[in-house]
């Protein structure tokens, strides 16, 4: 009899075991009643990948495809621009970002556009074909300044609207995923295969590189509102740092969700909300530092996946594949 009972014991205990260790990570989330996001109409099966302002009104749209759109009303509304490129080259808009009316546009391959009027017009900047990967990250920085970073770490900073450029690392971070700048001119990123993440503060001549916290590979990372770190890794966790003294020191996992889609990007809007967004339409926020979450109504409707936050001057735009672009209204 005993010998019948062991294996049914032992049964029931790893049952009781799987429902007390599944209730720990959701698979599903309640919905929020309302939203703060409307979804605009571009119009574009090109994918957004980055917008900036000249004021509070007029603004820029990039993305694959040579796409180039343009507000004049906050970004409720985007009507088509065109750039003199060459027909023949398929440009990736990857990043732009403007000063006042000096604005920069860097793009792949090996693409780099320079205005001094808002946009009305833009100079194409031929780069040293010895450049070090891809631009990826352009930053404006004042009069005919900016910082350029390439998609192995290369950092380059001008003051003569592009005609020389300085290096600021001597050893490049090898290929990279994603990068960030933090408004105080720090940079961070993952590496192209999610293995590790590196950061770079003005001043150093190298990148530093951290080994990851898990075994889990990473998706992106960032700076929170305060300028620590944020991380997205993959099995849908997000970690916080703890210390600003120190780019190792993390929170451990919050896995909000296990809908068999990672996070792409995290953001704060305004409001002090916490944002994580990313396939299929994942939107989720948490209103108490990701405690507990909400399901986005507007974003579980886009059939899309959503790439990017992107708050400028207390504007907010989640980007998405195909067209897809939220824009914050709260």
């Amino acid at each position: 009899m005993k010998r019948l009972l062991k294996p049914f014991l032992q049964l029931l205990l790893v049952a009781c075991l799987g429902l007390s260790l599944g209730g720990c990570v959701a698979t599903r989330l309640p919905a929020a009643t309302t939203s703060p996001w409307q979804a605009i109409d571009l119009d574009t099966q090109s994918n957004p990948l980055d917008v900036a302002f000249t004021d509070a009104n007029h603004g820029f749209l990039v993305g694959s495809n040579r796409m180039i759109l343009e507000t004049s009303d906050g970004g409720s509304s985007w009507s088509e621009r065109s750039l003199d490129l060459p027909e023949e080259e398929n440009f990736r808009l990857i990043s732009i970002d403007f000063d006042g009316q000096d604005g920069w546009i860097a793009g792949q391959p090996g693409l780099l556009m320079h205005t001094t009027d808002g946009g009305n017009n833009w100079t194409r900047l031929f780069l040293d074909t010895k450049l070090p990967g891809e631009p990826y990250l352009i930053t404006a920085l004042g009069r005919d300044s900016a910082e350029l970073a390439t998609n192995v770490g290369a950092v380059y900073s001008t003051s003569d609207g592009g005609g020389s450029w300085d290096a600021k690392v001597t050893d490049a971070a090898g290929a990279v995923r994603d990068l960030r700048r933090s408004d105080d001119g720090r940079y961070v990123s993952v590496s192209s295969l999610g293995n590790f993440y590196a950061s770079w503060d003005p001043g150093q001549s190298v990148w530093q590189v951290h080994q990851r916290v898990s075994s889990q590979r990473l998706q992106s990372i960032g700076y929170q509102p305060d300028g620590r770190l944020w991380m997205l890794a993959r099995g849908a966790q997000i970690r916080l740092n703890d210390d600003a003294s120190n780019n190792e020191s993390w929170s451990k996992p919050i896995v909000p969700i296990t809908n068999g889609y990672g996070y792409l990007d995290l953001a704060w809007t305004p409001d002090g909300s916490l944002w994580a967004a990313g396939g299929n339409g994942t939107l989720l926020v948490s209103n108490d530092g990701g405690d507990s979450w909400l399901k986005d109504p507007v974003g579980s409707e886009q059939p899309s996946n959503f790439t990017r936050f992107e708050l400028v001057d207390g504007k907010g735009f989640l980007l998405g594949e195909r067209g897809i672009l939220l824009r914050w209204v709260s």
